[in-house]
């Protein structure tokens, strides 16, 4: 994890003696603190090398890295221990959609300091999320910038040969499913932006809520099994329902027919929606849900509810997968086919 003028985004050895050594780095001091503790498993060597090991068992192994930006993908007065959540779990959320399971992660970071009031929360709400999802930290690197914070998380995770979960399995004929609800990050981020929708929101349990979603994503990794068995396309929704459903479509060369009002929502969207606070659409392109989206063969749709359902885990059924090569199809209640000026989140 630590930085190195030895060499570039590699871990640098570290002695278990790190804290009381005068000539050892501030680098090596922090990780030694507040990240050593967290490098559990024994191919991490705890942290004393250059790399780290993952022990082969004969599964795939999957790799999917996501990095979060301060004042892009989390807000500059965030809490810590959200962030460190937030860090690790979107990369959680990008496995279960491939059917994996965790195996392990590498944590790359620049700070502007190194702040006890800060790290220390950080440090163990990382801790807490690695052992909960059962996904320990290997390494990393660290290093200091002026600029915005920066935490970027590769996560490794393992499936059985030849079983991950692609975008491009989809065909015509098959349903498309989503898990949980739609638009509640996006509207947590409204509230903590101000504006009309904080002021819409006058029950400080929903308001909590809303501001959960965004700051500390949900990874749907108790469907990492069900997705594997029954998906044949899969993708978490990052940037937005509507985009990402587009790339999938887009991966899998076919297109698809959304009822919009099949699209699962919280009672408090459900609510700002009904009361024209803010629309569907806004929901949909909002980003950071991280629900599982995927296609489900007909003859497997309750199976997969079923199973989804077992896991704790609600999925709907929103739409159709079709033939061609168009954009998604968004239609209303009565059929009419309504145009979505976004589709999703862009950096760019």
């Amino acid at each position: 994890m630590p930085c190195s003028t030895r060499s570039r985004g590699n871990f640098v050895p570290t002695s278990s003696r790190v804290a009381s050594v005068p000539s050892a780095s501030g680098e090596d001091a922090l990780i030694a603190r507040y990240f050593r503790p967290l490098a559990t498993d024994p191919g991490a060597f705890r942290l004393d090398d250059d790399a780290a090991v993952i022990r082969p068992t004969g599964d795939d192994i999957v790799v999917t890295t996501d990095a979060i930006v301060e004042g892009v993908h989390f807000l500059p007065d965030d809490p810590p221990d959200t962030v460190a959540c937030k860090a690790l779990r979107v990369n959680l959320s990008d496995l279960a959609a491939k059917g994996a399971s965790s195996a392990g992660f590498v944590l790359t970071q620049a700070l502007r300091g190194a702040d006890e009031s800060w790290l220390k929360p950080f440090a163990a709400a990382l801790g807490g999320d690695a052992v909960q999802f059962g996904c320990p930290l290997l390494g990393g690197d660290t290093v200091s910038t002026p600029g915005p914070l920066m935490i970027s998380v590769t996560a490794f995770g393992r499936v059985p040969p030849g079983r991950m979960v692609h975008r491009s399995g989809a065909r015509p004929g098959e349903r498309v499913m989503v898990s949980g609800t739609i638009g509640d990050a996006a509207l947590g981020l409204a509230v903590l932006r101000g504006g009309k929708v904080q002021a819409a929101v006058h029950d400080i349990a929903m308001r909590d809520m809303l501001v959960g979603r965004y700051r500390v994503p949900q990874p749907r990794v108790a469907l990492a099994e069900v997705v594997r068995d029954h998906a044949s396309a899969a993708m978490d929704v990052s940037d937005g329902l509507a985009g990402d459903l587009a790339k999938l479509c887009g991966a899998s060369d076919v297109s698809a027919m959304i009822d919009l009002v099949s699209i699962p929502l919280s009672d408090a969207a459900q609510d700002l929606v009904s009361r024209r606070i803010v629309g569907l659409e806004t929901l949909i392109a909002g980003g950071d849900d991280y629900e599982i989206l995927c296609t489900i063969p007909e003859d497997r749709v309750e199976a997969f509810a079923a199973a989804a359902r077992h896991a704790g885990v609600a999925a709907r059924s929103i739409g159709t997968v079709i033939a061609g090569s168009g954009a998604p199809k968004f239609v209303d209640g009565q059929g009419k086919e309504i145009a979505l000026e976004r589709l999703s989140y862009s950096h760019f």
